[in-house]
């Protein structure tokens, strides 16, 4: 896919880059070169800045604040900003925006996508996800809370786990079982409920490390209207479904080009270190372009299929699988490169849950061994690497499904 010849391209490209130009400094090389406070500020300027210009969500209808942009202009978007290092939301805008507000476009009553999209965009409403619990992770189908329908209105008793950025939210997209008697995939409803309420308790969990970007939330007799529902009443899996394809799709647009700035900023680390001879490094810098190379083409893959009009499905499983692993191998060869400087790091950590740091951040050793933790986590969150390999198994190259464990007798 190329957009260098497409003249109404060109033009939109130029209007990104005179808006950028519009929002940075001179000298800018990207937010990670910001001190934390600067980089909030600037994050939120930045935030109200593509708001106003309905780019904080540019492919939503213009009537719900979006930019309604075509997927070939999305891309081109997307592209200029990661590209300048610019951010392009808050960290829980990617669960408002990027997987609830897609979803909703597609599977939720008219009438709920007019209240809440506009909201989401001006920062009213903050969502989080109530997806896993400590019973179901990765057997999602398996979850346990439970919310029983009393008039107008449902009750929510049961617990979420591991819900990032709740602890910054007001509100939660949570999956519960609607109807206890029903086989596991049948009974679950996708229900939208206030946190600020008697019946909610969020408990943050401190991280490897030593951050508090995930929860653990407690509903006790929490309440939501009856109406906020997505989707039909019981009918919340094929919903959850698509809200993890744009998850794990979306990220394919912005991804490649974060991984090649910190993929240029380890190689310049190797060269400040002196260690460009060494064979063993040099084969794995090596091994790690191809893997970039690899996902700057499933990038475009999905590109490509935005263009066309498909919203992602299994196939995203497969670029989940491949950057989660690769970053973990990745920031393995950082802190080798660091050696015993990893064992006591100095400098500005990353401020990010997810990924590489930020654009223009700094070759500290607390920029990398911060990303290196978290990088862990990339191949367990949004589904782990078992679960992608069976998507992709199962639904791309039409495996049998694994046997089912044999019950114990009695």
């Amino acid at each position: 896919m190329d957009l260098s010849d497409d003249v109404d391209m060109r033009r939109f490209r130029a209007e990104v880059r005179a808006f950028v130009a519009g929002l940075v400094p001179d000298g800018w090389r990207g937010v990670g070169a910001l001190p934390p406070a600067e980089r909030e500020e600037f994050a939120k300027g930045t935030r109200r800045a593509l708001a106003e210009a309905g780019w904080l969500a540019p492919s939503w209808p213009v009537a719900y604040g979006g930019g309604g942009l075509s997927p070939a202009a999305l891309v081109v978007l997307v592209e200029e900003l990661t590209g300048a290092g610019v951010p392009s939301g808050s960290d829980n805008d990617s669960f408002g925006i990027s997987m609830l507000g897609n979803t909703m476009l597609r599977c939720a009553d008219e009438n709920l996508v007019a209240r809440f999209l506009p909201r989401i965009l001006s920062g009213e409403y903050v969502f989080a996800q109530g997806f896993s619990e400590p019973g179901a992770g990765s057997d999602l189908a398996s979850l346990a809370l439970r919310a029983r329908r009393d008039d107008d209105r449902w009750v929510l008793n049961g617990q979420k786990l591991w819900s990032s950025g709740a602890h910054k939210a007001n509100w939660m997209f949570v999956l519960a079982r609607t109807n206890p008697g029903a086989a596991p995939h049948k009974g679950i409803s996708m229900l939208l409920v206030p946190l600020d309420q008697p019946g909610v308790e969020v408990r943050p969990i401190r991280n490897i490390t030593g951050d508090t970007d995930f929860n653990e939330v407690f509903f006790d007799d929490a309440v939501t209207d009856g109406e906020l529902v997505v989707g039909e009443v019981n009918g919340g899996w094929s919903v959850a479904m698509t809200l993890l394809g744009f998850e794990r799709g979306e990220t394919a647009l912005h991804a490649p080009i974060r991984f090649r700035s910190e993929l240029d900023r380890l190689i310049a680390l190797i060269r400040e270190r002196g260690l460009t001879g060494d064979p063993d490094i040099r084969r794995r810098i090596a091994w790690c372009h191809v893997q970039v190379e690899q996902l700057r083409c499933q990038g475009l893959r999905t590109a490509t299929g935005l263009i066309a009009g498909r919203a992602p499905g299994p196939e995203a499983a497969v670029f989940k699988l491949l950057w989660s692993e690769y970053h973990r191998i990745v920031t393995d060869l950082a802190v080798d490169v660091l050696g015993v400087d990893a064992l006591a790091p100095t400098g500005t950590a990353s401020p990010n849950w997810f990924h590489t740091d930020d654009p223009g951040a700094p070759n500290s050793s607390a920029s990398w061994t911060s990303v290196y933790l978290n990088a862990r986590a990339g191949t367990i969150y949004a589904g782990t690497s078992q679960i992608q390999r069976t998507i992709v198994g199962e639904l791309l190259l039409g495996l049998p499904k694994e046997p089912k464990r044999p019950q114990p007798a009695g």
